[in-house]
């Protein structure tokens, strides 16, 4: 796709959270092409100073360093870059890493189903490609599987892969409608953006991507984020369930978690129970205990699979971001004309 197929229709921003990128955020500007309005560095007090390089060695007018005093991770320097592009009155907002591992020449390709009013929220996926896929180490894809897996279950997107990965492009109507000071600023930002979309019912869309990796090194360390993925999923499970099927809806499926994670709990506690006893008893179990066990678990486990088809038909199609726009724009005009009414002409 060429850079003029992008349908003219708003801004474009990119932002770039800097951290130890010194080396190559300038080759990764010098890429982004012109179809952008603004590029915002965001060093993440960088050791490197990574910010004051790029002031004073890059010529491009559309760059405009956002320094930070505390390193609060890329999520927090993105957040940061976020907020100024809002406040600039940006269109469609990109977030691109400045290790070059990201080809700035997709960006049009994540902007356009955006414009096109196809999607509120487009990421990338580095393993659509079969080719790309066979080049990476086994741990890479199988811990990918996991952590897809995982997300999938806390955001309700279960047409997603890839859900680390930090090639992202959001509307801007749809990222003012999103708690920004409750999302998570470190590794665990991704998939916390995921489930805040997914509250918000925003369509999301996977752009097949390919990766670039020379000799620049992750800040990544899986020991020790580990535990904290796992308890942000956990977290954002819970809430997804509560909020989506007992605060703003209550259903058929809503009475199917219910009554299918009972019939599970029972049937499993109740035949574990007369099993530990019988074992250590030498009784032999009667076949009605068994019945009585197995059926409820059956008939739950039923119940539960049929939950999770409904809540897999619920994934978001519909992008929302022109719906806000409009919501956005009715009730400027009717705060405007409320303002214009004569005192105590207010309607009761």
């Amino acid at each position: 796709m060429s850079l003029s197929e992008v349908p003219p229709t708003g801004q474009i921003a990119v932002v770039i959270p800097c951290y130890r990128v010194r080396a190559h955020i300038l080759d990764v500007i010098e890429r982004i092409g012109p179809e952008v309005t603004a590029i915002y560095v965001v060093d993440d007090c960088c050791p490197e100073q990574t910010g004051a390089f790029v002031r004073e060695a890059s010529r491009d007018s559309r760059v405009r360093v956002i320094m930070r005093t505390v390193n609060g991770g890329v999520g927090a320097a993105t957040l940061s870059g976020y907020r100024q592009a809002l406040a600039d009155g940006m269109t469609v907002i990109v977030k691109i890493d400045g290790d070059g591992q990201m080809d700035p020449a997709l960006l049009p390709i994540f902007v356009r189903p955006i414009l096109e009013g196809r999607a509120d929220y487009t990421k990338g996926n580095r393993f659509f490609n079969l080719d790309d896929v066979r080049t990476m180490p086994t741990i890479r894809l199988f811990g990918n599987a996991v952590l897809s897996f995982m997300t999938k279950l806390s955001t309700g997107y279960w047409t997603l892969f890839d859900p680390t990965n930090g090639y992202t492009a959001i509307h801007a109507n749809v990222l003012r409608q999103l708690p920004l000071t409750s999302i998570s600023t470190r590794y665990f930002f991704e998939s916390d953006m995921l489930f805040r979309l997914g509250i918000l019912r925003a369509c999301v869309l996977d752009i097949p991507m390919t990766a670039i990796y020379a000799e620049e090194q992750s800040n990544l360390r899986i020991r020790a984020v580990l535990f904290g993925f796992l308890k942000g999923h956990l977290r954002n499970l819970v809430k997804r369930i509560v909020y989506s099927y007992f605060v703003r809806d209550f259903s058929i499926a809503s009475v199917e978690l219910v009554v299918g994670l009972l019939l599970l709990g029972f049937g499993t506690i109740f035949g574990f129970s007369h099993w530990w006893y019988n074992a250590h008893h030498d009784v032999v179990t009667t076949s009605g205990t068994v019945m009585l066990s197995a059926l409820p678990v059956i008939l739950g486990l039923q119940i539960f699979l049929s939950f999770l088809g409904f809540d897999i038909a619920a994934v978001p199609q519909t992008a929302i971001h022109r719906l806000l726009d409009s919501t956005i724009r009715s009730g400027t005009k009717a705060h405007a004309d409320v303002s214009k009414l004569p005192a105590g002409s207010g309607k009761r």
